[in-house]
């Protein structure tokens, strides 16, 4: 049989799934639908909702998940049973203060603009393979005591050339991907990322046409750098169509071993190049199927066992440009 054949056949077999394993989250106030809300599994795996609140989950899908963790920001905390799920699960609204954010109502201040660039690398093993386990922030801290605005920022790209004999060569034909982002902004909690600084749901699609860096535009979103510093954050959502709807695919794989099955994250393009450029250690890591889990820096001692580590490789060097407001 064909390798055409066997991926038609996997359409239809997971197309059947999809039809009657539709499951829609929704505000319990607003009836709204809960963009990209968290699946956890509760065994460190879990699946993303789409842009209208949208997941799918059967037992003949996931066979071992005996109950399902629903978390979106802003939202309480839902857990319930896998066996009969209904098509709608409500997620109650919760309201917690933003943490340090700075309002100014005088849109006609007069500000310099400061970019700090990003750090790029095309070196494939200088690279972070994403996985969908995994939230990456950057620690960047306020360099002045005027207020200061964030407007844009961008994230470093490493595109992989379809002929590997041709990887190095600028003009190499790349390989395709279309793939959906998270970005969340963090306060400075002690060292670490702490409250969340919106509730805005921020997302982006990167495609090989980005380039080397996807620069994204937050100036709406009136986001201000507290005091002592704030995270950014990039975690990949998985695969889009052409039209960047998130697809309803597996987040791992399964592969036999002596030992039983064991599940392997699957891994999503465009890889994310780390640097070796930045004195400081920057990067916090934190796996968000895992319920409580908490944020470590990137470093040895940590429990990670990274090639990137052992290359000194310890930020994800991302860029930010924001308005530094003067006095009136």
């Amino acid at each position: 049989m064909s390798s055409k054949f066997y991926i038609t056949l996997f359409s239809i077999v997971l197309g059947c799934y999809v039809s009657f394993s539709q499951i829609k989250v929704l505000d319990s106030i607003s009836q709204s639908p809960v963009s990209y809300a968290t699946i956890s599994f509760g065994n460190g795996q879990g699946i993303f909702a789409d842009d209208d609140g949208v997941f799918y989950f059967t037992k003949k899908l996931y066979p071992d998940v005996d109950s399902l963790h629903i978390s979106a920001i802003g939202f309480k905390n839902l857990n319930i049973a896998a066996e009969n799920l209904p098509n709608q699960l409500l997620l109650q609204p919760q309201a917690d203060a933003l943490d340090e954010v700075v309002l100014s109502t005088n849109l006609n201040r007069k500000f310099k603009e400061e970019t700090l660039k990003p750090y790029l690398d095309d070196d494939y093993y200088n690279c972070w393979l994403p996985t969908i386990e995994s939230e990456i922030a950057v620690y960047f801290s306020k360099s002045s005591e005027q207020d200061q605005k964030l407007t844009s920022v961008t994230f470093p790209i490493a595109l992989e050339s379809k002929d590997w004999n041709k990887r190095k060569r600028v003009n190499s034909d790349k390989k395709k991907f279309s793939t959906l982002f998270k970005v969340q902004f963090y306060a400075n909690d002690n060292g670490k990322p702490g409250n969340v600084l919106t509730y805005e749901t921020i997302v982006f699609r990167a495609t090989e046409k980005n380039g080397d860096a996807y620069e994204l535009n937050v100036e709406d979103y009136d986001i201000y750098i507290p005091k002592n510093g704030f995270f950014v954050s990039i975690q990949v959502m998985g695969y889009t169509d052409k039209e960047g709807k998130l697809l309803p695919n597996k987040k791992y794989k399964e592969i036999k071993t002596k030992n039983g099955i064991v599940k392997i994250p699957t891994n999503f393009r465009p890889l994310l190049p780390f640097t070796d450029e930045i004195e400081s250690k920057n990067t916090y890591i934190k796996r968000i199927f895992i319920s409580g889990n908490n944020w470590v820096k990137f470093e040895e001692g940590n429990g990670f066992k990274s090639s990137l580590l052992d290359k000194n490789l310890f930020n994800y060097g991302i860029g930010i440009t924001y308005k530094t407001f003067k006095d009136e």
